[in-house]
């Protein structure tokens, strides 16, 4: 029986994971495909873009589909956002590029009134100042993330906070300083295609999504502190969720 093309992406799944297809290698083609496996051309196209799809591979038109030759970042959520990391200096994304060569760009600090969706996430009346930090992630000269936090103005106004770079423990060790420390954080994600404007921002090959993330964090009296959005190259990204049973 014809092979289908989930299979047949499994078979080169594991033939990469084995390193017969290292880093950087170009991936049998369609008639290649279509002649080992005995199946038709559109089931061999079929495989082939399910490994773009899963960010195994990437096509280059004209030429081929090649192995991805980027080690995605293990995002481990319990992790990241511990206390112990950023109360002794650490910032959350050091959490999960050691060992890397990780970098932070475009960085904006403003006030603006906050959109209808911020001032609700935040608890905040309508049209009331937010301090707003935008920035952009690269590792190994890659951009793999945008990031957009919002926080009450009237907290962090004159603050670090208010500063392109935060100090030591980032923006959390400073709402620590403010008396705001988070003490929990709410996070929810949601996959899509990624909009002309963030594809070009994260260099995204053609067909590539994005995870969209928003995160709530609230001090000890369940007071919303900051709302971050953050949209990740879903190609770049493995994320880790623990739970104890």
């Amino acid at each position: 029986m014809p092979q289908t093309a989930r299979q047949i992406a499994d078979d080169l799944r594991a033939r990469i994971s084995s390193g017969e297809f290292g880093a950087g290698a170009r991936l049998p083609g369609e008639p290649a495909l279509v002649q080992q496996y005995g199946v038709a051309k559109m089931t061999a196209g079929g495989a082939l873009k399910l490994l773009i799809a899963e960010g195994i591979a990437y096509a280059r038109p004209g030429s081929g589909t090649y192995v991805r030759d980027f080690q995605p970042i293990r995002r481990i959520a319990d992790q990241r956002l511990s206390r112990p990391g950023w109360t002794s200096g650490q910032s959350v994304w050091a959490a999960e590029t050691a060992g890397r060569t990780a970098e932070v760009r475009d960085i904006e600090v403003y006030e603006t009134r906050a959109p209808r969706w911020v001032s609700q996430a935040l608890d905040l009346a309508d049209d009331t100042a937010v301090l707003v930090r935008s920035r952009r992630y690269f590792v190994d000269e890659k951009p793999v993330q945008l990031a957009t936090s919002y926080l009450p103005a009237e907290l962090v106004r004159e603050t670090r906070i208010a500063q392109p770079d935060p100090g030591p423990g980032g923006t959390y060790a400073r709402l620590a300083e403010l008396g705001a420390a988070p003490a929990g954080f709410t996070e929810e994600l949601r996959a899509r295609m990624p909009s002309p404007e963030e594809a070009e921002q994260l260099a995204l090959l053609t067909g590539t999504p994005v995870v969209d993330i928003c995160r709530t964090a609230r001090d000890a009296a369940r007071r919303p502190v900051e709302l971050n959005r953050m949209l990740l190259d879903a190609g770049s990204y493995v994320l880790q969720y623990d739970f104890d049973s």
